[in-house]
């Protein structure tokens, strides 16, 4: 796991399992939140007492989409309430379990050993709609599109943009179940204007970016959906394109589009 200060408020950590972010966004001494998880149990014992350290008082949790690897916070945090996106709400509704069997599929794939995954007391959010973290506000935005739920989550003070599983350097744009790829399209869209009034943007797996080399990203996965809609398997990969493990991805998304 590492961690990186972006900005005085702004702690970003990346676990060793895909590069999995987590951002604690702090909004006055009295108050943090966490935005999504690490992924390994030893990474969640340990963020509590780094963010403590740190000076991070952690109030709430969000999290940006339901993948089970985004909403592990509360293993770590299982006093602060968790905040979701109506979408995501929904979908922890209609899917319940979802998450946990996911996760325990991954733990028995590779031998880890860790309690289970409650995610009782879930708060639904407005999205769009800001939501209060001590002194400041967070900017929650609509983001649908890798699955049918997704909140972008903006600290204007910080110009930091939590985009969830967008705009990463390390992995194409992903069509998984539920997905749209004209919705991912406009969720690009969307978070053209975004981007631009961050300095850093913190995609879903991958190291933080600057504000222009997220904006690159953003154009390659937009002309990569867009070949895809055209031509398919013939659509050429915007990045990584030795890598086996996004050629899978973009067969998989050739198969779901």
């Amino acid at each position: 796991m590492r961690a990186v200060g972006v900005h005085a408020d702004v702690i970003v950590v990346t676990s060793a399992i895909w590069a999995t972010t987590c951002t604690a966004i702090r909004g006055g001494p009295e108050e943090a939140f966490v935005v999504d998880s690490p992924v390994l149990p030893d990474e969640l014992e340990a963020l509590p007492r780094l963010l403590e350290q740190a000076g991070f008082r952690v109030a709430g949790l969000l999290a940006t989409h339901a993948d089970w690897d985004h909403v592990l916070a509360p293993t770590a945090f299982p006093e602060a309430p968790l905040g979701v996106g109506e979408a995501t709400a929904r979908r922890l509704q209609d899917s319940p379990g979802e998450a946990q069997r996911e996760l325990r599929e991954f733990d028995d794939r590779y031998y880890i050993q860790r309690p289970p995954l409650r995610l009782g007391g879930v708060r639904e959010l407005p999205v769009p709609g800001r939501c209060e973290v001590g002194e400041r506000e967070l900017e929650l935005h609509e983001a649908a599109g890798h699955t049918a739920d997704g909140t972008a989550i903006l600290a204007p003070w910080a110009g930091v943009l939590c985009c969830g599983d967008y705009l990463s350097p390390v992995e194409i744009p992903m069509l998984w179940t539920g997905a749209d790829p004209a919705a991912y399209r406009a969720t690009l869209e969307r978070l053209r204007g975004l981007v631009e009034r961050a300095e850093t943007v913190v995609p879903g797996h991958g190291p933080p970016l600057p504000r222009e080399q997220a904006l690159e990203v953003l154009e390659e996965d937009l002309a990569y959906l867009e070949a895809l809609e055209r031509g398919g398997e013939e659509a050429p990969l915007p990045r990584l394109e030795r890598s086996p493990e996004q050629r899978r991805v973009h067969e998989a998304n050739v198969a779901r589009r």
